[in-house]
């Protein structure tokens, strides 16, 4: 794959930390469609959400998915959550699909976890990987006077009239081992 064009559409310090990368390449959901669109054979969509994310919230259809964390099942009191633990063999199952010169559009739900996978790829010798920002759900919306309010509806790839299915394409799946 070659690089269809290297610039980032947005700088580091428009970001929240969690969403920025060592790499420094980031584009919106809408955007990584339309370098998508432009050059499939030469752009990746990488979806590194959970197979439960992908089964019950859909996914982009060319996108391969290739999880970079598991749910966990144990409540954390003091983070109130069910926190997530990374897979070890992520970066060597990306290795299995594509080159470190390809050009990845890596997504998440909202630009974190997509942050953490390419700075892992960046760190595997990946040059060319942009984070999609605002993922496949978008943003939170921060009106207080919206019925939506706390709710991710803005933007991502959801929410941009991108192209997104329920149907799984096991083809494009590469799930952790054990």
């Amino acid at each position: 794959m070659s690089t269809p064009s290297k610039s980032a559409t947005l700088s580091s310090t428009q970001l929240p930390q969690g969403k920025q990368t060592v790499l420094g390449l980031y584009v919106t959901a809408k955007e990584a469609y339309e370098k998508w669109k432009a050059h499939p054979e030469k752009v990746m969509v990488l979806d590194v959400r959970t197979p439960e994310e992908l089964l019950f919230v859909g996914h982009p259809p060319m996108a391969w998915k290739i999880p970079i964390a598991a749910q966990s099942y144990h409540w954390d009191d003091t983070k109130r959550e069910f926190p997530m633990q990374l897979v070890p063999d992520f970066v060597s199952r990306v290795q299995a699909a594509a080159k470190p010169g390809d050009t990845i559009m890596v997504m998440c739900r909202s630009g974190g976890r997509s942050a953490i996978a390419a700075n892992l790829l960046a760190k595997a010798g990946f040059t060319d990987v942009y984070n999609i920002i605002d993922g496949m759900e978008g943003d939170v919306v921060a009106d207080p006077d919206s019925l939506f309010l706390g709710q991710r509806l803005k933007n991502g790839w959801k929410n941009s009239g991108c192209p997104w299915t329920y149907d799984l394409t096991p083809d494009r799946m590469l799930l952790p081992t054990g």
